[in-house]
């Protein structure tokens, strides 16, 4: 495996790395199968593994401490807080009075002290970035965060931040984690540039487009996975899959599996750090695996330029985030009596 330089942290990881998103009740309940997955990523070279506290509530993080231990000093883990543990309504958001309980549970349940890169999951409009990132700074000098990150944040917001890190002496972000596949190339536009300007690494999700990127999906057929029982609606947009019959027959002639195809579009983005790998069962992780060494020429990139136009997104994936200006009609609506211009 070939390391990459995580932004200008000084840490080093892999190009592939392990998202522990399914292992537990949303994927694999099989504890053991978990453990001998993470173990074969990173006999494999992979040395990051990142999961959330709200994965499988909780679970997925106990599944990774128990796979690291006696493995932990060789691992960059990171998790993730900001979505709801509860229904209490404090047990949620970016503030500190979460934020800290957060990564107290999160560090019980992964069975360590410290974690390497701690991400804020999703935007919190009700929380002040200052008191988010005073918290984060906090915990930084308490030694129990090596450095910590965003994820799915707009760039104008990770401009904010660092504007408002730098006024007011507090740490930096030093990752973001958005959503980027052949499907979903907004990213491009604004935040990996961002995200290079500001020296963050990039750890992106979903390089497999939800699922659709495996090639089990076809356009007129009904695919009978794991996925297709959570009514994604992005697994049957007519869009997404008019795009995924046009890179079949590429991914063909270059002589690649698609799944190759549009992991090494991801990683052949100069912004892009790592690309984040879901796998449910082992059988998954060994095909990703087999395409390490995948290198895309210039021509197939300019013909996956012509299918997916640079910076632009193939539909919505259903996990991605939205912001409050396109989830509530009423901000981006005038009243009706305001409306007319005279």
């Amino acid at each position: 495996m070939r390391y990459r330089s995580l932004g200008r942290t000084g840490i080093k990881v892999s190009p592939y790395a392990l998202g522990a998103m399914m292992f537990g009740a949303l994927g694999n309940p099989d504890h053991d199968d978990c453990v001998r997955i993470i173990h074969r990523a990173l006999d494999a070279g992979v040395n990051l593994v990142d999961t959330a506290d709200m994965y499988a509530h909780g679970e997925s993080e106990e599944i990774v401490g128990r796979a690291l231990k006696g493995r932990r000093a060789d691992v960059v883990l990171a998790t993730k807080a900001r979505n709801p543990m509860s229904d209490e309504p404090n047990h949620q958001g970016a503030s500190r009075r979460w934020l800290v309980r957060a990564l107290e549970d999160s560090l019980r349940r992964l069975d360590t002290d410290y974690v390497d890169i701690y991400q804020i999951h999703r935007p919190d409009p009700d929380t002040d970035i200052e008191e988010t990132l005073a918290a984060l700074t906090d915990l930084q000098r308490a030694g129990k965060i090596r450095a910590f990150g965003t994820s799915a944040l707009p760039a104008s917001d990770i401009v904010r931040a660092h504007w408002v890190a730098e006024r007011r002496g507090l740490a930096r972000p030093r990752t973001e984690q958005p959503v980027y596949s052949i499907l979903n190339r907004g990213i491009e536009r604004e935040v990996l540039p961002v995200a290079q300007e500001f020296g963050m690494g990039t750890l992106v999700w979903s390089p497999l487009g939800g699922g659709l990127l495996t090639g089990r999906y076809r356009k007129g057929q009904e695919a009978a996975t794991h996925r297709s029982r959570y009514g994604f609606r992005h697994l049957t947009d007519d869009r997404r899959l008019d795009v995924v019959e046009q890179l079949i027959p590429l991914a063909e002639e270059a002589g690649l599996p698609l799944t190759h195809l549009a992991m090494g579009f991801v990683l052949a983005h100069p912004g892009v750090t790592s690309a984040l790998l879901g796998p449910r069962t082992m059988e998954h992780l060994d095909d990703l695996l087999a395409g390490v060494d995948v290198t895309l020429t210039d021509d197939v990139l300019d013909r996956i330029d012509a299918i997916v136009p640079p910076g632009t997104d193939t539909g919505t994936l259903d996990m991605a985030y939205q912001p409050q200006a396109l989830q509530r009609p009423e901000l981006r609506r005038r009243p009706a009596g305001e409306r007319a211009a005279a």
